[in-house]
């Protein structure tokens, strides 16, 4: 550490121009492990520091300089506190762990929208095979009010002709055709459910599955 701090008190003035002219808190000091020229990188922290020099077209993998095993985090010159002594490792795990969360919560978000759109379409569903089976009660309804009324008027009347048998028989069939609207809207209502409910359940499962991944990511980071 002595050696390592000896070797940038030539630099401290070059370091904080750097930071001041940065406006940040400080910068990860050191001199380069392959041809020894000073390396400053102004950050926050010595992980936001890191981080912000990965992004930068000069911390790609091609041009990024030979790091220490052991390097300085500097802070300002009006800031009381004395150099920090940051692994080159720890500064990597960091990193590491900066991007699987950065995964993570991209993953979840695009769970929580595909659980929203099942969700949506789900209600949809349910709303249409509802308004559908509300359509056919409503028709049986009021055809069985007409085969009502009119079984009443031929009570009255007393009598039958053909025209009234013939009349009946269309009154009593239409009946028999809604019964069986209503029964095959009954079939399909439970079918969707069923789909439905198979659908979300895939949904929950991937969800479960894909977390259990992640997790193992982090741990294995860890």
């Amino acid at each position: 550490i002595k050696n390592r701090d000896r070797a940038l008190a030539p630099h401290s003035g070059a370091i904080q121009d750097t930071i001041r002219q940065s406006g940040n808190e400080g910068a990860l000091a050191f001199l380069d492990a392959g041809d020894g020229h000073l390396v400053v990188l102004p950050g926050d922290s010595p992980g936001e520091a890191w981080a912000r020099y990965i992004a930068s077209p000069s911390g790609g993998p091609a041009v990024r300089v030979s790091v220490p095993t052991v390097v300085s985090f500097v802070h300002r010159a009006d800031v009381p506190k004395a150099p920090e002594s940051i692994t080159f490792r720890s500064l990597e795990q960091q990193e590491t762990l900066r991007t699987t969360l950065a995964a993570l919560d991209a993953e979840l978000r695009k769970l929580s929208d595909s659980v929203g759109v099942t969700r949506r379409e789900t209600q949809t569903s349910i709303a249409t095979a509802r308004e559908d089976m509300q359509k056919a009660l409503d028709s049986l309804a009021g055809d069985l009010a007409a085969a009502r009324k009119f079984m009443l008027q031929t009570a009255q009347l007393g009598s039958l002709n053909h025209e009234m048998n013939v009349a009946n028989t269309n009154s009593l069939r239409k009946v028999a055709a809604a019964s069986q609207q209503v029964r095959e809207n009954s079939a399909k209502l439970a079918d969707t459910m069923r789909e439905l409910s198979d659908n979300l359940a895939s949904q929950l499962k991937e969800l479960a599955a894909r977390l259990d991944a992640i997790q193992e990511r982090i741990s294995n980071v860890k």
